[in-house]
C-alpha cells in the first residue's frame, strides 16, 4: 500500500474511479477538488479521520486497487485524533470561525435579493451594490487580509490545499467582478447568475476551511506561531474597525429588510 499512499490522488481517481466514490463517502471530496496532486497519505492526514474511519476507507480502497487480494490495514495508533461534534480551534483561528459566521448572514440573505431583484430602479441597483460592498469590504479584503496574508504564510504555499483555497478565493473576486458588471448594464440574468455561484462557491469554501483547513493547521501551529497569529490579527482588526462595524450594519439592515420576503 506504500506505493498508493505516496501517489497523488487525481491520478488514483483517474484509474480506479470507484476510489473517488469511496473517498466521498467519508467526507473527502477529492474528485471536484481543482487541483489534485495531494498524495493520498496527505488526504489522511489532512481530512482527520478516526483511525476506524481510516481503516475503513483504507480497505474498500485496497478491494478496488488490489481485488480478491487480502490487504492488512492496520489499525494506526498515531492517527490523527477522532472528530468530534464540535471542533475547537485556537484563539486566532476561532476568530476566522467567526468572521465566517458573519459571511454566512450575508450569504443566507441572497436567494431575498435575487428573488426581489429590480435593476430599473437605483434602490433596487444600490440593494445589489450594497451586497457586493460587504462581500468585498469584509469578506476579503477585511478577512483575507488575515487568511492570505498571515495565515496562509505560516505554511509551504505550494501545499495543494493552500492551492485550492487561494484558487476559490480568485474564482469568488470574479464573480463578483462580473456581478458589478451586470449591474451596470442592468442585467438581470447576469447578477442572478455570478451571485448565485458566489454563494455556492463561498457555502462550500467555508466549510472547507471550518472542518477541513482551519483544524489541520491547529494541529501544526506551534503556541509561539499561535500567539504571534493572535497579535497580527488584532492588528488588523484596529485597520479595520471602521470596515467592521460598518459591514456589521449592512448586515442588520438587510436582514431587516429581508427577513419577511
Amino acid at each position: 500500500m506504500d506505493k498508493i499512499l505516496n501517489k497523488r490522488i487525481k491520478e488514483i481517481i483517474s484509474e480506479y474511479p470507484e476510489v473517488g466514490t469511496v473517498l466521498g463517502s467519508f467526507g473527502v471530496a477529492c474528485v471536484t477538488c481543482a487541483v489534485g496532486t495531494c498524495l493520498l497519505k496527505d488526504i489522511l492526514e489532512i481530512h482527520r479521520l478516526s483511525p476506524e474511519e481510516e481503516q475503513k476507507m483504507m480497505l474498500r480502497i485496497a478491494g478496488i486497487i488490489y481485488p480478491g487480494k487480502h490487504i492488512e490495514i492496520p489499525l494506526r495508533k498515531n492517527a490523527t485524533a477522532q472528530k468530534t461534534k464540535a471542533l475547537s480551534y485556537s484563539p486566532p483561528i476561532q476568530a476566522l470561525v467567526n468572521e465566517h459566521k458573519l459571511i454566512m448572514r450575508l450569504l443566507a440573505i441572497i436567494p431575498a435579493i435575487l428573488r426581489n431583484i429590480d435593476l430599473c430602479t437605483e434602490q433596487g441597483q444600490q440593494t445589489v451594490v450594497l451586497s457586493v460592498d460587504f462581500l468585498r469590504s469584509f469578506a476579503d479584503k477585511y478577512h483575507h487580509a488575515k487568511e492570505e496574508d498571515i495565515l496562509f504564510k505560516c505554511f509551504d504555499e505550494n501545499l495543494d490545499i493552500l492551492k485550492v483555497m487561494h484558487q476559490d478565493h480568485e474564482a469568488g473576486r470574479a464573480h463578483i467582478r462580473a456581478v458589478l458588471d451586470s449591474v451596470s448594464r442592468r442585467d438581470t440574468a447576469g447578477v442572478v447568475e455570478h451571485l448565485t455561484a458566489y454563494r455556492d462557491l463561498l457555502t462550500e469554501h467555508i466549510k472547507k476551511e471550518d472542518e477541513i483547513l482551519y483544524p489541520w493547521m491547529d494541529r501544526q501551529l506551534s503556541d509561539t506561531q499561535i500567539g504571534r497569529l493572535f497579535a497580527a490579527f488584532s492588528e488588523v482588526d484596529v485597520r479595520f474597525a471602521d470596515t467592521r462595524v460598518r459591514c456589521e450594519n449592512i448586515i442588520t439592515t438587510m436582514e431587516h429588510r429581508f427577513d419577511h420576503l
